[in-house]
This record gives C-alpha cells, structure tokens and sequence, in this order.
C-alpha cells in the first residue's frame, strides 16, 4: 500500500493555524521562527492572532500556509511517517518540493511571498475573476471555454475533482461564462471571492518575474517522486524550475495528478496543513474511479491522534 503526502493551497488559511502545532513541538515552532526571521513582516502573529483580512492578502497567505504546512510535516516527519509520492494544489506544490528535498524552506519562503506579490499585481483588482462550476464534465467545461473565447480570456485555472472546475480570466468573460454555465451542464456556477485571475495566461508576466527569483535558488534532484499540477505526471531534476514558473499563469491538473497516484498503487493519502478541500477533492476521483481509499487531513494536533 503505496502513501502519497499532499498539500493544500491558497484558500485553506485561518487564524490560529499551526498555533498547537508550535506550543507543542519545537521542530514546529523551529519552522515558525525561521520564516519569522526570513520574512519582513510578522507570520507568527499573522498565522495566530490575524487579522483574516491581512492574512488573506496573496503575499501573506502563501508563505502564511506554506509555513503552517512545513512545521505539520516536520512533527510527522519527527514520528517517523513516510511518503512514497508527494504533490501539492498549486502553492502547496512547494510543500511537495521541501518534503522531497528538492528546495530549502529559506529560500522557499520568501520565494512565495514574492510570487504572492507578482500574482496580486500583475493584474489590477477588477480587472480578473475566477469562478468555480460544479457538475459539469471537462468537455463541456471546454466547450464553454470555446464558445466564448472570442469574446475575452477565459480558461481552465484548476481541475479540481469530477465535477468541480475552476475558471478564470477576464472579469466580464467570467461573468458571462457564470451566466451561461447551466446551459452546458452546470449544477451551480459561482463567482469566487479572490483578487486575482490566477492560473491564467494574464498572469504570464508574474510567472516571468519569478523566473528570476528561481534563478538564484537551489534545486537538488528530488528525494521523493513529486508530481507537477502543470503535467499531471512525475519531475524531473532539469525541470523543476521551468514547471514553477508555467505553474502561476496554466492549468492545475489536480483531479488528473490524483488518477496518476491512484493508477500507480496509491491508497492511502494523509492531507498536511489547513482546511480539508484536497480530502474531498481525493475521495470524489477515488470514487469515480472505483478505487477504495484511506484519507487523513492533519491541519490540528487532535488529528495526530487518529493517524500515529
């Protein structure tokens, strides 16, 4: 029985995330003081005490998650749990990365902080939407998609699980895409609360930017088989960097990175850090393809309980 880690992404934030984990664990609060002294703003306080509102801000929340994920994994790590295969949802690839010893946690980051940055600026607020339509296939995802491509960007930012796609592009184009979605199949199309149109081509320019940031970090050849939200398919060592770029501005292959794991021997997936959003994304896949699963979040310490 094969044992694959995952990690969430942007969206799983809360206040008081990791705190048990760092008054109990002095390899968490390892984690927490290191990013503290990396950062130039204050994630302890931010991750404990918030506000929501500035822990919400893009720049904040990546290395916010991507910090209470790595202290989480360093207590597992610590009692001696292992994975045969990592990925991440979009920035939870980068837990994938540290699990692997493919990058370091210093430079890795700030490095989020800064893509953090380049997303939320890249496209001015207003000008990008994303939304999510449920119940819908992939090939009426993309043949709403074409129909309205004409008239604005409009693309498939995450295949998130059977029946959940997430779109994104220009606001307008969205909206329209909102309001005929029930047209193509939709159970529910809706307009999500972010600030950004992430996963779209408008974002090429951040992925640009954050190429030269890669440029001066370490890549080691990976430890652990990590699987890439751009290829739906195993890394390797030369292009690590090039995917963490197409990463910010194409699509996440989530439902299809879960089929590789799951055709490969996976059955038993432990969720590190906040929120639940890739248990159930994971548990729908298995289901569909009739495959019997065991699934564990860990984002509090009452969750070690059920696992160790």
């Amino acid at each position: 029985m094969k044992t694959a880690f995952v990690f969430p992404g942007q969206g799983s934030q809360y206040v008081g995330m990791g705190k048990d984990f760092y008054d109990n664990f002095e390899v968490a609060k390892e984690v927490f003081d290191m990013a503290n002294e990396e950062l130039d703003f204050d994630i302890i306080e931010l991750c404990f005490n918030g506000p929501m509102e500035e822990l919400s801000l893009t720049e904040i929340t990546q290395p916010a998650i991507l910090t209470t994920s790595y202290a989480i994994l360093k207590v597992l790590e610590q009692k001696g749990l292992k994975a045969d295969v990592t990925a991440g949802l979009s920035l939870g690839e980068y837990n994938a990365l540290l699990y692997a010893r493919a990058i370091g946690f210093s430079d890795t980051v700030k490095l989020v902080q800064k893509r953090g940055k380049y997303m939320q600026e890249t496209v001015p607020e207003g000008e990008g939407k994303m939304a999510a339509l449920i119940g819908m296939s992939i090939s009426d995802t993309e043949k709403l998609i074409n129909d309205l491509k004409d008239e604005g960007i409009i693309e498939a930012a995450n295949y998130n699980c059977p029946g959940q796609i997430v779109i994104t592009g220009e606001k307008d184009t969205i909206e329209k895409a909102v309001k005929m979605a029930k047209k193509y199949g939709a159970k529910k199309a809706v307009l999500l609360p972010v600030s950004a149109p992430f996963h779209s081509s408008l974002l090429k320019p951040a992925g640009e930017k954050l190429e030269k940031d890669l440029e001066k970090v370490s890549v080691e050849s990976p430890e652990v088989d990590v699987i890439s939200n751009v290829t739906a398919d195993y890394v390797e060592d030369n292009n690590i960097k090039d995917l963490l770029v197409k990463q910010v501005y194409k699509s996440v292959y989530w439902e299809q990175s879960i089929e590789k794991m799951l055709n490969d021997g996976v059955t038993n997936f432990i969720e590190i850090g906040p929120g639940k959003s890739l248990s159930a994304f994971i548990k729908k896949t298995a289901k569909m393809k009739k495959i019997k699963v065991n699934i564990k979040n860990i984002s509090k310490m009452a969750d070690l309980d059920n696992l160790v």
